[in-house]
């Protein structure tokens, strides 16, 4: 945990050395501030938050109202932050916790012996989860309202639903992907007969769609299946990955050297995301193959042994808050690292304590703090 943070604390510096960005500072200023947070939680008693669950998913529902208010602020495009004037802070981070939280919570409860059961408890955890999912989406925030899915079915299955259940959900996954793929298509149409580009398209088949999604996310969405159709040049949506994939096949085996990588710096790869969705990208070209393989070795080291902690724990709200804690890592490390790779959408999902970010780092580790707590507390009842 310690060793990623730190090693995104120096690639976030030689991401933004060539202009001279502090962000690297304040990236320091979050780690102490949740080195704290951490030590708290993880000698606290995580079963508390099984009796505060309620109020606690209840205040961050409240803290994404927010950003709608004055308080709210604007951030390349999107309205997904709270202007504290001394520091912005990111609720969705919050409500993905507590709504984990929340359903650990009620999935605990029951046993699935009877249809009556399942359907009560599925029926909570769809509306606990869609709340959240609805608002963050709407700000508009694709890449998170995708992971508290994505979380939730996860835990449903180690909950012990039936496997009827999933069968539906992929049948229901499959129907989903069919009515995108007609909506890309039409999309696609659209551009050619208007005769217009992804980068001169302002919004106009918004309108026209029956899905809620914004054209520049269809933008990314048809720059992940049809690259060649959508972007022909490589000079608009896919550039972005394109450079991705040349920052990361030119760091070869062992990279460039620390601070000696030339796609940040000449600003083929974002200003605003090289040191944030894009640190992947920055790291692997100047470490090379070796030093992009550490990174993800470690990452399954922190989420095996979220699941070891999982089988650990002797009671099914802690076992089934400590898989979905290393789900939702998971999730954002595979959708960002294969977003750098050309493996996944863009979907603005940052890295794990390595991307820039307070809020997120913040949350990260909050998350490791409560599966420590898990493992701390394992052999208490939930009744001592």
């Amino acid at each position: 945990m310690y060793l990623l943070t730190a090693t995104g604390i120096i690639f976030i510096y030689s991401a933004q050395n060539y202009t001279g960005g502090d962000l690297w500072l304040k990236q320091i200023g979050w780690l102490a501030v949740s080195s704290v947070a951490y030590f708290i939680i993880a000698l606290m008693n995580y079963r508390l938050l099984f009796e505060y669950s309620h109020y606690l998913y209840i205040i961050s529902i409240a803290l994404l109202l927010l950003v709608e208010t004055p308080l709210g602020t604007e951030i390349y495009g999107a309205r997904r932050w709270i202007d504290l004037k001394v520091f912005t802070f990111q609720p969705t981070e919050v409500v993905k916790l507590t709504t984990l939280i929340l359903i650990a919570r009620i999935l605990s409860r029951f046993q699935f012996k009877t249809f009556i059961e399942s359907s009560t408890a599925f029926l909570l955890v769809i509306l606990i989860t869609g709340i959240p999912t609805f608002i963050v989406f709407s700000q508009p925030d694709l890449g998170s309202s995708l992971i508290l899915p994505i979380m939730t079915t996860i835990v449903l299955y180690s909950a012990g639903f039936s496997r009827r259940f999933f069968q539906i959900c992929g049948a229901a996954l499959v129907l989903a992907i069919s009515v995108l793929s007609v909506d890309l298509y039409r999309y696609d149409q659209y551009l050619q007969r208007e005769g217009l580009t992804a980068l001169t398209n302002q919004g106009g088949y918004e309108s026209q769609s029956l899905l809620p999604l914004k054209d520049y996310q269809r933008n990314r969405l048809m720059a992940f299946v049809a690259p060649d159709r959508i972007d022909p040049q490589g000079l608009g949506v896919t550039w972005n990955v394109r450079h991705s994939l040349i920052s990361i096949g030119t760091g070869g085996t062992t990279g460039k050297g620390w601070n000696d990588g030339t796609h940040a710096k000449l600003g083929y790869l974002p200003e605003g995301g090289a040191h944030n969705d894009f640190i992947f990208s920055v790291i692997a070209e100047e470490t090379g193959f070796l030093g992009g393989t550490l990174i993800i070795g470690l990452f399954a080291v922190l989420i095996f042994n979220g699941i070891r902690i999982s089988q650990l724990a002797n009671d099914r709200f802690g076992q089934m808050l400590a898989i979905g804690i290393s789900t939702a890592l998971f999730a954002h490390i595979f959708v960002n690292v294969g977003m750098t790779m050309g493996l996944a959408p863009v979907t603005g999902l940052p890295l794990p304590f390595l991307s820039h970010g307070g809020t997120f780092l913040l949350s990260c580790f909050m998350l490791l703090a409560i599966q420590q707590s898990i493992y701390r507390f394992r052999e208490t009842s939930m009744t001592s």
